[in-house]
């Protein structure tokens, strides 16, 4: 929000003490404006929409493997995406070939991740849940997730997911957790004999003792 500048001064018929405390109004007001700028994260523009909040706050950006909405497995250009493990990706891309021909479009709302993202999401997941060993069920930590390797996506929309749930197997692409439909791993081994029984949640799976 742009700051309306000050009216000009005016001579007083009251003389210099009243154009003084004109100016020192004037001067308050300014100070403030621009100390509510500083708390607030305002910048100045050119005409371009401001960043959203994540990537002014700096914690996490597209660097750390955030995804903007509506972005698919074609897209490499951003770390999300590109970072997944190449023999996943491939699989996500013939994936969705297939679905596309049944009219879904498989949408990547999470892929890799830095584990600063990774530890920022267990975080909240604490604050939101209440415990540690509550948020565990749904966030892994970044030395076991499979998000910091790159070796996990979660698909989305609902409707992408569950038709991944039903055909990923023919790719060797399989939901891992019962309590996450829109987790998928690559499991090769599937092509041929199907997806194991899927872990109720992270807590069950080995690899999350780690």
């Amino acid at each position: 929000m742009q700051t309306a500048p000050a009216p000009p001064l005016r001579r007083s018929r009251r003389g210099p003490r009243a154009a003084s405390v004109a100016l020192l109004l004037a001067t308050v007001g300014l100070t403030l404006t621009l100390l509510h700028h500083s708390l607030t994260g305002w910048a100045p523009t050119t005409g371009a929409e401001a960043p959203p909040p994540a990537e002014v706050d700096g914690l996490v950006t597209s660097a750390d493997g955030l995804l903007p909405d509506g972005v698919t497995v074609a897209d490499d250009t951003l770390p999300g995406i590109a970072r997944l493990d190449p023999e996943l990706l491939a699989a996500l891309r013939a994936a969705a070939a297939d679905a596309a021909e049944d009219g879904v479009v498989l949408q990547v709302n999470s892929g890799w991740r830095s584990a600063e993202y990774q530890e920022q999401l267990l975080a909240e997941a604490v604050a939101t849940y209440g415990s540690r060993a509550e948020a565990e069920r749904w966030v892994a930590t970044a030395g076991t997730s499979p998000h910091v390797s790159g070796d996990a996506v979660d698909i989305g929309p609902t409707d992408a997911a569950y038709w991944l749930g039903r055909h990923g197997a023919d790719h060797g692409l399989c939901q891992v957790y019962g309590n996450e439909p829109w987790h998928f791993e690559l499991r090769p081994e599937a092509v041929d004999d199907g997806c194991p029984p899927s872990f109720a949640d992270p807590t069950e799976d080995p690899r999350m003792r780690g």
